[in-house]
């Protein structure tokens, strides 16, 4: 009996810093997943960057250049990069007066 009692141990750590962790993350993935709209800027698992220009189902029309769109996986998305930049609107900055291209700034 007292020889279970390290095994017990072991899987208990093992869930703790292994499986939870793991777990807390899928969910993440999943929410991400579930609230992409269209105008979203994203970029795939595969390190693709584009724009959601339309939503059917589980697949996303990306657009990535001008006039280029892909076809992709609702799941295939990895990040979304447009939520810090929700509060800009009309006022670029002070430092908008560069000879920027005026291209979305990722990164």
């Amino acid at each position: 009996m007292s020889g279970f009692i390290p095994l017990i141990l072991i899987f208990g750590l093992m869930y703790v810093l292994m499986i939870r962790p793991q777990q807390k993350k899928v969910k993440a993935q999943q929410k991400l997943v579930a609230s992409i709209q269209a105008g979203d800027e994203v970029v795939l698992n595969s390190g693709i960057f584009g724009t959601v220009m339309e939503i059917e189902d589980d697949i996303l029309w990306l657009e990535v250049v001008k006039d280029v769109e892909l076809k992709v996986l609702r799941g295939s998305v990895d990040g979304r990069f447009n939520e810090p930049m929700a509060d800009s609107g009309d006022d670029s900055g002070d430092d908008s007066g560069d000879d920027s291209g005026g291209g979305p700034i990722v990164g």
